[in-house]
């Protein structure tokens, strides 16, 4: 699979996507307990991402 339009994103927006993720998992905790996990699943995966980009293109 070619992920090249993943690749061409600043690794600063993935890392707010990330938060952005967390925060509303921190908001959402108490109500629904799989939107919590998901949204920890997909802020970490963001986060991972982003990271992985910026060490390639340094």
């Amino acid at each position: 699979m070619n992920f090249s339009s993943i690749k061409n994103i600043p690794p600063i927006y993935l890392y707010l996507v990330s938060v952005i993720c967390f925060v509303l998992s921190n908001i959402v905790r108490d109500k629904n307990m799989v939107l919590y996990y998901i949204l920890l699943f997909f802020g970490a995966i963001f986060f991972i991402v982003g990271f992985f980009i910026r060490r390639n293109n340094s």
